[in-house]
């Protein structure tokens, strides 16, 4: 094989790898997604909520908030870790109506 072809064939191996999973358009489908599909396409919900009426709020963690670490140094040498801020969790949290549709969704940062 030409060193070009192998160049191409590795770029478009790498493009192909490195693409993002296309976001779910959450919008189209309330109203027709149940709470089961949405329990097999993305597990089972880190926190659910049942309400008097029969309406299921779950919540399924998208993303741990990260912390970033804080160093310190001194004149004589030593260097202090401390733990800083840590970021917000992000939280896709959805509402079933009591027939187990979807009603709404939105996205939490806690």
């Amino acid at each position: 094989m030409r060193p070009i072809a192998q160049l191409l064939l590795l770029a478009a191996t790498l493009a192909a790898g490195c693409t993002t999973p296309p976001q779910i358009d959450w919008d189209s489908r309330v109203g027709s997604q149940t709470f089961d599909a949405t329990v097999s396409q993305l597990g089972p919900p880190d926190k659910t909520a049942s309400l008097t009426d029969g309406t299921r709020v779950s919540e399924w963690l998208s993303v741990r908030g990260t912390s970033s670490p804080s160093y310190h140094s001194f004149p004589d040498g030593r260097v202090l870790r401390t733990e800083g801020t840590r970021g917000a969790d992000r939280w896709l949290q959805l509402t079933f109506t009591p027939e187990g549709k979807l009603k709404s969704w939105k996205r939490v940062w806690r």
